[in-house]
């Protein structure tokens, strides 16, 4: 099956604000490859801090890469006119992470839904109407609230009106950064379960962005675990659940409550904060936390981001 969005060896970096304007350079995306295929989710997880909103960013094209390049449909982004990219991104939207600060509080729901249609200049206003109502029985609201604002709804609800917003031009590829993390967990549980039910039915493909592994093992068919600008693990889901190779996934997932109360083994927790990355460690960026890391190879050498069994990528040199 073709790539719908690729990176290889995709790299963002951000100079600092310093004495004459030469301060340090942060790596907050640093040599990162990998595949998403049409109608599939790939969940990408790690701290806070790791990279995984930019990445989302390169992916829709919002930021240009430092090095390497992001591919979507087998178009280079970072190399079409303007004109065209703004052609291809009907076809690549975002669910945003605030579903109270994403939404203009001036505007109706009938004006927020329209507007994609007005920036790209898409139908007369009575058909606009009709898909804008279309939009909000997607999401399971109706055309009654059309007239209201934002502040008259829920968080919920608000975060759906970004769904509908999301799927207007029938894009092919959604960012979703960190979609239900503001939201109680029964409405993430409803969220979680709309956005499946729309894959299903418009044949979406989702990067689907989060620092909870829970929400990311419901949703996700691959995931791909990052930590200071690296992929540090990609695997399908059960893969993960049963064979996961990396320290730090061992470690993330060994964090995630369990409901058990006759658990008594509770695994170390990592040692020591994330580093900055503006100042990554040499060799393997994980290994000042990594229980393993006992060979000078681990402090002297990069570890390659390779497959090592089918579709089980990972970056250690002892896996």
């Amino acid at each position: 099956m073709p790539e719908l969005l690729s990176a290889q060896d995709l790299s963002c970096h951000f100079r600092l604000a310093g004495p004459w304007g030469r301060g340090p350079v942060l790596k907050a995306v640093d040599g990162v490859s990998f595949a998403l295929y049409p109608g599939e989710t790939l969940g990408l997880v790690g701290e806070s801090g790791c990279g995984k909103s930019t990445l989302g960013r390169l992916a829709l094209a919002l930021l240009p890469p430092t090095r390497g390049r992001i591919v979507f449909a087998g178009e280079d982004l970072a190399q079409v006119s303007h004109k065209h990219l703004k052609e291809l991104r009907r076809q690549v939207q975002i669910i945003f992470q605030d579903p109270y600060s994403s939404l203009n509080p001036r505007m109706t729901v009938g004006q927020i839904l329209e507007e994609p249609f007005v920036i790209h200049d898409l139908g007369r206003r009575p058909e606009r109407r009709g898909w804008v109502e279309e939009l909000l029985q997607e999401v399971n609201l109706t055309a009654e609230v059309l007239d209201r604002y934002p502040h008259e709804f829920s968080g919920g609800q608000r975060q759906r009106l970004g769904i509908a917003r999301a799927l207007a031009l029938k894009p092919r590829l959604i960012v979703a950064d960190e979609p239900v993390s503001a939201l109680d967990v029964s409405i993430q549980a409803q969220i979680l379960n709309l956005l499946a039910e729309l894959q299903q039915r418009h044949g979406l493909a989702y990067l689907f962005i989060s620092h909870d592994l829970s929400v990311i093992s419901q949703i996700s068919n691959r995931v791909a675990v990052m930590y200071l600008g690296r992929l540090m693990e990609m695997a399908p889901r059960p893969v993960l659940a049963q064979a996961r190779l990396h320290p730090y996934t061992e470690a993330l997932l060994a964090a995630v409550p369990q409901p058990t109360p006759e658990r008594t083994f509770q695994p170390p927790a990592l040692k020591g904060e994330p580093p900055s990355p503006v100042n990554v460690p040499s060799g393997c960026p994980f290994h000042p936390r990594c229980p393993e890391a006992q060979m000078p190879i681990c402090r002297d050498e990069v570890p390659p981001f390779r497959e090592t069994a089918s579709e089980h990528w990972v970056a250690c040199h002892f896996r």
